[in-house]
């Protein structure tokens, strides 16, 4: 990572850094600089510019600072992490000043509202103040076309019902413009990944919020980076901030059920016997779960307990017993209990997972040593991200 621009001397601190994450947003940066300088005039302000460019957007910010009227700070990020969210991260992580104000390198944030941002913020006393498309006269009109627009409210509502307290004073929190005050933000508790940096942090604070209206403009050049593993991301994203590890473990769950009934389907169309049919089913749908389990679930763990042929034979091996000792529960369950069979395969398969979960969790993957000093306390927040 390297770090160049133009500033006011080392004993000088700004009021506010507007962090810019760029990826390939060369053709907009003469202009953003340019409308931004005028924007603050007046204010003490930076522009700290984070880029994870594979063009010659560096090149044209070292170039634009040299006659920038506001000072310019680049930081090239040569191995990102956490695409645009950890890049603004990282811009904040740089800022010594009061307020960190975020917006993208395309202009579809205009620049002319950063004054109103940060009025709002002083006046308001919150800690964050969001630029919202959909409060007041706010539109999203920039976007692409009326099926982007529909992705991004209907992403909306979905991520504002599943935060109902943390977003209730907010109305965007898709939105990436936004002014946050810098100590307001505790880095460590931050986990970021995709685009979603606001979410992300509203997330994992408990932060007072005020919203402005904004247009949502259209792009000055380039192309948009939406796409669909981008949407993938947020998904992600979401699951992992609102039900941590164990909602992702819970997809792949539910996914190989839907593979083993497919390959059942399968074998018995073409002739094979029901239990050989199952049997294959079941041992192929282990192996894939395994797989996406370690891609999907535990890659963070992966390293810090036992080698791969290990997890691997413990995985297959639990999940084969309890496999056999579960049929005979159900059917238990069935015969004695007199409970249906439906409401009784829902509870042996509730209960499966959730031993699959805890066993994968505390065996599996259970790392070699503590990452916490011996006696240290360790806080609610602490262990809660770590289930993430």
């Amino acid at each position: 990572m390297g770090a160049a621009g133009r500033g006011r001397g080392s004993a000088w601190t700004p009021e506010v850094s507007i962090i810019v994450p760029t990826f390939n947003e060369a053709p907009n940066v003469p202009e953003l600089v340019r409308r931004i300088g005028e924007a603050v005039a007046g204010l003490e302000a930076e522009v700290v510019f984070v880029d994870d460019s594979t063009d010659d957007t560096a090149d044209v910010v070292r170039a634009v600072a040299e006659r920038s009227a506001v000072p310019v700070r680049l930081i090239r990020r040569e191995r990102p992490v956490g695409g645009l969210s950890g890049a603004v991260q990282e811009g904040l992580r740089s800022s010594a000043a009061t307020w960190c104000l975020v917006m993208d390198g395309d202009l579809q944030h205009p620049p002319e509202m950063i004054p109103v941002l940060l009025s709002t913020a002083k006046d308001s006393g919150v800690d964050v103040v969001v630029a919202s498309r959909y409060t007041g006269e706010g539109s999203s009109s920039g976007l692409a076309n009326a099926a982007r627009r529909a992705v991004s409210s209907a992403s909306t509502s979905l991520t504002r019902a599943m935060f109902p307290i943390r977003l209730a004073e907010c109305s965007d929190p898709m939105t990436g413009f936004f002014a946050v005050r810098r100590e307001a933000v505790d880095l460590s508790r931050l986990q970021p990944r995709g685009f979603k940096i606001l979410l992300e942090i509203l997330a994992r604070h408990r932060l007072t919020v005020s919203e402005v209206p904004f247009v949502f403009g259209r792009r000055f050049a380039g192309e948009s980076k939406a796409s669909v593993v981008q949407g993938l991301h947020f998904m992600r994203q979401l699951a992992a901030l609102r039900f941590g590890r164990m909602s992702r473990f819970a997809i792949i769950g539910g996914f190989g059920a839907v593979v083993n009934v497919g390959i059942v389907a399968a074998l018995t169309g073409l002739g094979m016997g029901y239990l050989v049919a199952a049997a294959i089913a079941a041992e192929a749908t282990i192996l894939m779960n395994f797989f996406l389990q370690e891609r999907f679930v535990f890659r963070d763990l992966r390293n810090e307990g036992r080698g791969s042929l290990t997890r691997f034979a413990q995985s297959v091996a639990f999940n084969n017993i309890e496999t056999v000792v579960r049929l005979p529960v159900l059917a238990l369950l069935v015969s004695s209990a007199h409970i249906a069979a439906v409401p009784a395969t829902a509870v042996t398969l509730l209960v499966a997972f959730l031993l699959r979960f805890v066993f994968h969790a505390r065996v599996v993957y259970r790392p070699r040593r503590s990452s916490h000093p011996q006696g240290a306390e360790i806080s609610p927040e602490t262990v809660l991200d770590g289930l993430t």
